[in-house]
């Protein structure tokens, strides 16, 4: 089999001769040329677009870059920045510190060396000043500045009006000078008929005023205060050695510890801008003392038992041997002795001296709640006194307590003088808590007293009594003004209820009935 023709097996045409098949190859050879050129021409033309990106590319790049760089150079700065501001924030706080502390270590050491300084000054200024400063009553403070005002407005307006206003305040101070410039020579005594006075009777005292100077004295005024109020006494022309005494008189409506004084003479003008005191004796204190009664006998409600004290007077059923008298009838025939009966052919019976535990307990309520009205307690107050005046004329120990304090019972005097200054005093401890206050006080007591008023329930007496100790009789006064006498019982506690001061003996003997 012939094997084919690799140009006809390529499809190439049939070689018609030399000449043709030359042509062709040279046709190829210039095609190969002109496609190597094109590729060339093409690659040459073509790089100016490739280079073109690739500097495109660059230049993108370059300006990240440098933007980058520029942001950093930026947060670099900020932070440079911030770290600056930060410094002087630590340097401003450190220099505050540190002036703080230079101030204290300075300004302390200048205080405490300037202190004696200002004391020395003030204690040389201030008695010189003192007396010119302390003459200027308020009235003459605002004269002082209207005319300071007006001055300095006249001056700044230029009104004429203000101007002549102000010289008329200066004026007028000025004369006021007058009245009260000199020096008064007196020699002044105040005197109390008594210092302790029964609520309801009249204090008289007096005073002397005396002229000791070699020259006369012109007419004052004496001002003499007497608790919350003022006495004024017209003292007239004294010659050399002369005196003038005046009387005055107290009254008393009401318990109360009175500050009487001190004297004091005043020269001040007219108008009353300038005003001078000279004080001449010293306070003195006036007790109104509470009105009492005399508890007779045992009607105090005193209680005899074993382990109290002998008294001076005498019984017939106590444990304390006296002495023997003559039977009597009606004595007990357990009381007589035998002995001394056969022996004097009389019947004899023994007698006691009478024994007492040594405490009373008066708790006397001082708080609003307790009471109705003021004459409630003025009621309480009279009867407290009256029961601790009678324990102590009967040689017993007493203890008066109210809320705030316990009350001298060395004497009665003492007694009554703290009496006249109590007053009622808004507290939240009732009844309740003076009575338990009263027992943890007065454990010992046999006998312990509560005053109140009218506003106390049968509650809260109940518990009032429970708070004592156990044995101890309680006995609880009623205070109600116009109240009828009365006595009833409330468990272990005993109700006394008085109208009147005179009613507290009879219902106290209702007690021992």
């Amino acid at each position: 089999m012939t094997a084919p023709d690799p140009q006809s097996a390529a499809g190439a045409p049939p070689a018609s001769g030399a000449p043709e098949g030359h042509a062709d190859a040279d046709h190829a050879t210039g095609g190969h040329r002109r496609n190597r050129r094109a590729i060339r021409d093409g690659s040459e033309q073509g790089r100016p677009f490739v280079a073109d990106a690739s500097a495109g590319r660059r230049a993108a790049a370059q300006a990240g870059r440098r933007e980058a760089e520029s942001s950093s150079r930026v947060a670099g700065i900020g932070g440079r920045v911030a770290g600056i501001r930060a410094s002087a924030a630590n340097a401003g706080g450190q220099a505050s510190r540190a002036g703080h502390v230079v101030g204290e270590r300075v300004g302390r050491p200048v205080l405490r060396a300037a202190q004696p300084a200002w004391r020395a000054t003030s204690r040389t200024v201030w008695p010189v000043l003192s007396p010119v400063l302390t003459v200027v009553s308020p009235f003459g403070w605002v004269v002082l500045a209207a005319g300071v005002a007006a001055l300095i407005a006249g001056l700044s307006f230029g009104w004429q009006e203000l101007l002549v206003i102000a010289f008329a305040s200066f004026a007028v101070l000025a004369l006021s000078v007058v009245f009260v410039v000199g020096r008064s020579a007196y020699t002044v005594k105040l005197n109390l008929a008594a210092n302790r006075v029964v609520v309801g009777t009249r204090a008289v005292g007096s005073i002397v005023i005396g002229n000791d100077s070699a020259r006369a004295l012109l007419p004052s005024r004496i001002e003499l205060p007497v608790g919350a109020g003022l006495a004024s006494f017209h003292v007239p022309r004294l010659v050399p050695g002369a005196s003038h005494d005046d009387l005055f008189g107290i009254p008393t409506a009401r318990r109360a510890v009175l500050n009487v004084g001190p004297v004091k003479s005043v020269r001040g003008d007219p108008l009353g801008l300038l005003r001078r005191e000279i004080r001449w004796t010293d306070a003195i204190e006036l007790y109104v003392h509470p009105r009492t009664v005399r508890l007779e006998g045992s009607s105090a409600g005193f209680i005899r038992d074993l382990e109290g004290q002998t008294t001076k007077d005498l019984s017939n059923d106590d444990v304390s041997f006296h002495a023997l008298r003559e039977y009597v009838a009606g004595d007990d025939r357990r009381n007589i002795h035998w002995k001394t009966s056969a022996r004097t052919g009389t019947l004899m019976v023994r007698q006691f001296e009478e024994t007492r535990r040594s405490h009373l307990a008066l708790a006397l309520s001082t708080s609003p709640a307790d009471y109705g009205d003021p004459d409630e307690f003025e009621l309480a107050v009279s009867s407290c006194g009256s029961l601790g005046i009678q324990a102590l004329i009967e040689e017993r120990d007493v203890t008066v307590m109210v809320q705030s304090q316990t009350l001298h019972t060395e004497t009665g005097r003492r007694l009554l003088d703290d009496l006249s200054g109590i007053e009622q005093r808004q507290s939240r401890e009732s009844i309740v808590h003076l009575a338990k206050t009263a027992g943890e006080a007065v454990p010992n007591a046999s006998v312990a007293v509560l005053l109140f008023g009218a506003s106390v329930t049968p509650t809260q007496m109940r518990k009032a009594s429970v708070q004592l100790p156990f044995g101890v009789t309680v006995i609880a006064v009623r205070c109600q003004p116009g109240a009828p006498v009365g006595r009833r019982m409330i468990g272990e506690l005993t109700l006394l209820t008085i109208g009147d001061l005179t009613d507290l003996a009879p219902a106290l003997r209702r007690v021992n009935a």
